[in-house]
This record gives C-alpha cells, sequence and structure tokens, in this order.
C-alpha cells in the first residue's frame, strides 16, 4: 500500500519561464519531499509533506518568476508506491493540451549586464538568454516546451551549457534557447553574393554601414528589419524609394532612453516603462519640436513610433551605431517580412546594401507590436511581439465552451482559437488579399491547432463572401463536417470589446457605435458607421451615416478625391462652385458621375472611413493617391490638432435615425475657419452627432453602457470629444486588443460560443 500525498495541478503561463527550479528552490527550503514536471497541462507538482501546504502555496503565488503567471492551482490526493527521499524534477509528460505558450520577451538586465561584461563567456554573444527572457513563441514547434520542440533542436548543449541547463539552482534551468559562442547560432553579414564577415567584425561592419547613409537587413526573433539612419534624410528618403513606401510611417529604434526626450515631448516614467517592459514594442508618443529625426520619418504626422532594443543583436548594434535608427519590416513592397535567408536575400536584393543574418530558424512570424501611448495608459495597435499568444480569460458565464476557430478578417488579419473559459488570438499577420500572406496565415493555423492541439467543434467566418478568410473557413468547414457559424463584421467589433471587458453572458444589451471603413451588414449592405443595439447573440442596426457610392468600387478606398465626389453630388447640388472643387475637376470626372448615377461599379456604403477621405480631399491635404491605408485620416487628425479653437458653426444633426450630411456640408463649405479650425470642426461635428444618436437610444432602450469600436475609433481627437460627449454613460472601448480588425476573430468566437448549440449559417443575409 502507498503513502498518501497531494498533488497540484497548476495551470497559467508556467512554462518556459523559470517555473518548475522555482518550485525545486522554494521545496527546497522547506525541506519538502516530492517532484515536480511539465506536461501538457501546465505544471504538476507531488508532495508528501502537507504540513507546509499552505505555506508553500502562498508563495507559490508571493514570489512568482517575472514571465510566469498562476491562473489556478488545483489540489487533489495522490499516493506514492516508496517514500521520496529528496524533491526532484521528473521529465516532462504528454496529454491534453491546456497550459499556455509563453510570448518571446526582451532581454532582461541579468543577460544584459553579461552582454556587456568582458569576462562573461557569452560577452557580446548575440543570442544570449535566460529563463526569464529571449525567444519563446516565435522557436516552438509543438508542446510540451522542451528543446526537441523548439528551433535550438540543431544546436546540441555544450557541457557548459549543459551543466547550467540541468542545474535548478542557475538561472538557465531548462532554458530552452539557451546556448554560447562554442555550441550556439551565429552570426555573419553578407552582400548578396559570398559571405562576409563573422561575429564582432560583422556588427562592425553593419554599424559602418548604417553610419555611412547605407540600409542593412537584420534578421530578428520574428522576421528580417530593415534599417537606415533615422536622423539621415538622404539615407531614409533611399529607404522609402527602394521599399517603395513613400509615406507610410517609419519606426524608430532609440540606442538608450536618453534618447526619448530629445525625440518625443511625451517623457514620462509611465512611458519608459512601458518601453522596457517584456513585450518592448513599438510606443506611439507625440514627436518634438526639435527632433533630431529627419522630417521623413513620419511626414505630416504629429506622432512617431519609436522603441528600445529587445534582442542581444540589437543592443550589440545599438551600442555601436549610437543614434536612432529606422526598425522597419524587411519585405519587399506588398509582401510579408522575410523569414528565411534565402528569402531576405531575394526579397530585399533591390533594397538592401548588407545583410545581417543568424542561423535560427523563425518558426512563427511575429512582427513588433504597436502600442499608443496616451496620457500613461497604452492602446493596442498592433498586436504580437511579446504578447502572443498571453491567452485572454472569457467573461462570466463562457463557461467550459466548445473549440472554436474564428477566422477573423481580411485586413489586419488575425484568427482565435477559443476552448475552455480563454480565447487565444494569433499575432498579426496583415492583409489577406496577398498570396504570400495568405500562405502565412494557412500556415499559421496549421501550427496553432499543432502546437495547443487543438480540434474545432464550429469555424466562424466574417459574413463577407468576398473575404479570403470567409471562403476558407468554409472550406475548412466542408473537409471537416464541422458547422460554419457566419457573423456581421461590426457585431464582431462590438463583441469583442465587451468581451474585452468582461461583459457577462447574460449582461443584456448595449449600445454599439461601430466605426471603420467597410464590413458586411444586413442584408448584403455595406455598413462603416453604424449605431447598433447589441448583445453577444443578436445585433440590430439602428442608424448611423446615410450609405453613400464608393465610384469604382475599391478604388475610393486609395483615391479620396472620389469619396468627396460621391459625398457632394448626393448632399451639395452646387458644388463646383466652391474653390475645393478643383481636387475633383483636375479629374476626368463626367464618366464617374454617370457611373455614381447608374449604379455601375459604385456600391453604396455608409463607410465613415470614406467620409475621413472626403474630408481630408476637400481641404487639400492628402495625395491623389494615398499609399496606406488611412493615410488621409491621420493626416486630417494631426491638422486638427493644430486649431486652437472650441467653438464653431459646425454640426451634423440628427435626421430621423441618421446623421444629416446636407446640413454638416453646407456649415461646413460656409465656414471661414483655418484649415485646421476645418478640421477640428470636423472631428467636433461628427463626435456630437453619433453621441447624440448613441444617447438617444440608450435612453430609448433604458440602457448605459455605450460601446466604441472598429478602425476609426482609433483616431485619438475623435475618441477623446466622444468620451466627453458621452460623460455620464458607462464607456467601454477596446484597450488590449486593436479597436480596428486586428481584434475582430475574438467577437467572432464569443458570439459563436453564446450561440451553442450552433445553428449552420443558411445565406449571407443573416443577422448573424
Amino acid at each position: 500500500m502507498g503513502l498518501n500525498g497531494i498533488q497540484l495541478r497548476i495551470k497559467g503561463k508556467v512554462q518556459g519561464v523559470g517555473f518548475r527550479p522555482y518550485v525545486w528552490q522554494l521545496a527546497h527550503e522547506l525541506n519538502l519531499k516530492g517532484d515536480v514536471c511539465n506536461d501538457a497541462e501546465g505544471v504538476l507538482v507531488r508532495l508528501l509533506d502537507v504540513e507546509e501546504l499552505e505555506f508553500f502555496i502562498s508563495q507559490l503565488h508571493e514570489r512568482c518568476p517575472p514571465l510566469a503567471r498562476i491562473d489556478s492551482i488545483i489540489r487533489q490526493p495522490c499516493e506514492w508506491p516508496q517514500r521520496p527521499e529528496h524533491f526532484i524534477i521528473r521529465s516532462s509528460g504528454e496529454g491534453r493540451m491546456d497550459t499556455q505558450v509563453i510570448p518571446d520577451a526582451a532581454t532582461c538586465s541579468a543577460c544584459l549586464a553579461e552582454l556587456f561584461n568582458p569576462q562573461d563567456r557569452r560577452y557580446h554573444y548575440p543570442f544570449i538568454n535566460c529563463t526569464h527572457c529571449g525567444p519563446r513563441f516565435t522557436i516552438i514547434h509543438k508542446m510540451p516546451y522542451d528543446r526537441p520542440n523548439t528551433a535550438m533542436v540543431n544546436f546540441p548543449l555544450c557541457p557548459s551549457c549543459l551543466s547550467e541547463y540541468r542545474s535548478p539552482a542557475d538561472r538557465r534551468f531548462h532554458a530552452q534557447p539557451n546556448a554560447c559562442p562554442d555550441c550556439g547560432p551565429h552570426i555573419w553579414s553578407c552582400q548578396t553574393e559570398g559571405l562576409g564577415r563573422k561575429g564582432d567584425d560583422a556588427l562592425q561592419q553593419a554599424a559602418q554601414l548604417l553610419l555611412g547613409g547605407g540600409i542593412l537587413a537584420i534578421k530578428g526573433l520574428g522576421g528580417f528589419h530593415l534599417a537606415c539612419d533615422a536622423t539621415n534624410a538622404e539615407a531614409v528618403e533611399l529607404l522609402r524609394q527602394r521599399k517603395h513606401r513613400p509615406t507610410k510611417p517609419l519606426a524608430v529604434m532609440l540606442p538608450n532612453l536618453d534618447w526619448l526626450s530629445r525625440c518625443c515631448s511625451q517623457d514620462s516614467p509611465a512611458l519608459r516603462q512601458l518601453l522596457q517592459s517584456s513585450p518592448a514594442p513599438i510606443a506611439l508618443a507625440v514627436k518634438s519640436c526639435d527632433s533630431p529625426l529627419c522630417d521623413g520619418i513620419a511626414p505630416g504626422l504629429s506622432e512617431v513610433g519609436v522603441m528600445l532594443p529587445s534582442n542581444p543583436l540589437q543592443h550589440l548594434l545599438m551600442k555601436l551605431v549610437g543614434r536612432p535608427i529606422v526598425m522597419t519590416s524587411g519585405n519587399s513592397s506588398g509582401k510579408p517580412p522575410a523569414l528565411t535567408n534565402e528569402q531576405a536575400l531575394n526579397d530585399l536584393r533591390n533594397i538592401a546594401d548588407l545583410w545581417l543574418m543568424h542561423n535560427r530558424d523563425i518558426i512563427q512570424r511575429t512582427d513588433d507590436s504597436l502600442v499608443r501611448y496616451v496620457d500613461d495608459s497604452a492602446e493596442m495597435m498592433r498586436r504580437a511581439r511579446g504578447y502572443v499568444p498571453d491567452a485572454l480569460e472569457l467573461p462570466p458565464g463562457f463557461n467550459q465552451v466548445s473549440p472554436i476557430l474564428a477566422m477573423g478578417a481580411d485586413l489586419k488579419n488575425t484568427f482565435c482559437l477559443l476552448r475552455g473559459n480563454s480565447a487565444v488570438l494569433s499575432q498579426h499577420l496583415g492583409d489577406l488579399d496577398d498570396l504570400d500572406i495568405q500562405q502565412q496565415y494557412e500556415q499559421s493555423l496549421v501550427l496553432f491547432q499543432d502546437i495547443y492541439r487543438f480540434s474545432p467543434s464550429a469555424i466562424v467566418i466574417d459574413a463577407h463572401p468576398g473575404y479570403v478568410s470567409h471562403r476558407y473557413g468554409q472550406q475548412l468547414a466542408d473537409k471537416q463536417n464541422l458547422p460554419l457559424v457566419e457573423v456581421l463584421h461590426h457585431h464582431a467589433h462590438i463583441a469583442s470589446c465587451m468581451a474585452e471587458h468582461g461583459w457577462p453572458i447574460d449582461g443584456g444589451p448595449v449600445i454599439g457605435l461601430a466605426l471603420d471603413g467597410l464590413g458586411y451588414g444586413e442584408n448584403g449592405q455595406l455598413w462603416g458607421g453604424e449605431c447598433l443595439l447589441v448583445d453577444y447573440q443578436q445585433c440590430r442596426h439602428l442608424g448611423g451615416l446615410p450609405a453613400v457610392a464608393m465610384p469604382g468600387g475599391d478604388r475610393a478606398s486609395s483615391e479620396p478625391w472620389r469619396n468627396l465626389l460621391a459625398q457632394w453630388l448626393r448632399f451639395v447640388p452646387d458644388w463646383q462652385r466652391y474653390p475645393q472643387a478643383t481636387v475633383i475637376t483636375e479629374w476626368n470626372w463626367q464618366p464617374l458621375a454617370k457611373a455614381i448615377d447608374r449604379g455601375i461599379n459604385s456600391p453604396e456604403a455608409s463607410s465613415c472611413g470614406r467620409l475621413f477621405d472626403a474630408v481630408a480631399a476637400a481641404l487639400f491635404i492628402s495625395p491623389q493617391v494615398i499609399s496606406w491605408e488611412g493615410e488621409a485620416a491621420c493626416r486630417l487628425e494631426a491638422l486638427a490638432r493644430e486649431s486652437q479653437i472650441s467653438d464653431h458653426p459646425v454640426t451634423l444633426p440628427l435626421k430621423g435615425h441618421q446623421l444629416d450630411m446636407a446640413v454638416f456640408w453646407s456649415q461646413w463649405l460656409a465656414y471661414q475657419g483655418t484649415p485646421a479650425d476645418k478640421a477640428y470642426a470636423f472631428h467636433a461635428a461628427l463626435a456630437q452627432g453619433f453621441a447624440d444618436m448613441a444617447l438617444m437610444f440608450a435612453r430609448q432602450y433604458q440602457l448605459n453602457t455605450i460601446v466604441l469600436s472598429g478602425g476609426v475609433i482609433h483616431n485619438r481627437l475623435l475618441r477623446e470629444l466622444l468620451v466627453e460627449k458621452l460623460n455620464g454613460s458607462n464607456l467601454l472601448y477596446p484597450e488590449r486588443l486593436p479597436m480596428g480588425d486586428g481584434g475582430l476573430a475574438l467577437g467572432q468566437a464569443v458570439i459563436a460560443a453564446a450561440k451553442q448549440p450552433f445553428v449552420p449559417a443558411v445565406n449571407n443575409n443573416s443577422s448573424a
């Protein structure tokens, strides 16, 4: 007969973060007997001694390792076949996957000290890491997170590293990427042909190239970057020309925090903490007037994206360069970032002058995360490195949900795996109209399901029949004989925000303002500026912007003047007498006007994004053809922030259940304010109009919660004005997830979960 003991099942972020050696050290301090191991469900601790159990559990919580997080500890009795003499770490087990994969983590202070210590054996080693930092998600093939299941399988540990790896008292105990110059990956420089230099010589060559105005391709953790001197206007312009990226803002890496106050007018402890955090994101902050960064970094915009080095290779390079450098995605125009050395040499051959390579494989593409820093708080713009694949807990009522795969949208795509009481969103993948990104999307779907041993019981898609994600979801559902659930685009936007804020499944409806470029609505309508009555199961349209033609279809999304023409043909009968009309009349607009009149390739949409484009065109601040999504709207916001007024004669009143655009244009065109004042007046009128509408319906349905979502809500000025005008309401908007389509998949998933048992979609006109 065996001996009685206690088993602790610990779930959360407990693998790859130094949790087992932490348990081992704590058990030895308390002189406990038993063992600990990783398995597919998390960490399993078995104890013979139970006298110190409560203290042991309290210490587990209080002294948790930096990257770890305990979600639950479940106690169960266990039986020992024979008495354990010590407390040991057992090898990992298998089983059903119910733990969390850890995001990549920025280099910790202990590793950084070793990196620059000439006496340390890892001095200047570009792959230094420990259990508190380094690559995780980007190198994993499958769970459990052990070295043979990672990209480190091809680098056998040398005796010194193996000793560290096996010692529970060492900071590198079971650090799966553990390596040193003798046994680990290495770097080298090269041009399109032939090997260049190795090690420190390669770094010196790369730094000299950057300081001389050249363009460097760097292999990072989740993809390649392109770099150049951010203070050198000619170098930045050269990068833009070669990459065919005329105006889209470029991210900047600062050598250290001393540069923050020189480049940004926002310099606070909270911003510094964000930049130095484990995710180490790009932070959007207001740029200073006398910034050393050249104007070509973010032309026409008031904000600049800055970040600090997040991996050892970047730390070494920035130490040599000593000034800010552009650090943007390593891709040619229209392609995703390169992941392999061969791809980088091929895709970037007409962009880079030199490549800084290494020989550790990138398993998961992961872009830099982008966070906007506002008033000491962070607003997620692009969720990827450092945050993915952290799981999100589902709201009350979503208990033990059947596995659901939500495919996301086609722009800024992410997908979602939902199971039990949590959801995992993929990293930002991008726009699925690109074949290479489609391929990465499909590969990531397979890899996520393999890692999490995930078999969906249903698949959820956006209702738009033309979406790549819609068609691919249909194919998967047909192939696996699974229920298929269609969800309206803006229903998913609002539901995603509700779920992020823990809105219970039985919490009742909310008023939702969903403002974006375009999404599929009821009966095939195209929406983008809507006021909705929403719960997790239903979405009812209440009102919004009037639908206006998008002349030329998709071309209206890239040529702002087309949207101005459509607005004025509808709402300004005498538009040709205004001086702003020249932005239209310089084009051959008459055939387009006839096409609008006849409904030829001019679908109608209540798009808030296209309205922003129209106003930007009327102020002559947008290019004839924009080069990146949101360019015209971002310039319009930046211009509006230059205004010093608060009072103006421009309104956007309600006319029934719609906003009256005829009144707006009449007043706006008659207003004699400066361009900045007119830009501000538009923002203020739009915010007041939507606030009046939301409050009217909130009173009608006796509700107090109003949810803001959709890509247009990323406009900080518009959101600030809405918050001001909706004061007194329980106002929710996304923070941990992007407000645009990057957070949409969570909404799709919780809507489908709330609809269980699943009802297959009958047609594309359902109000899913």
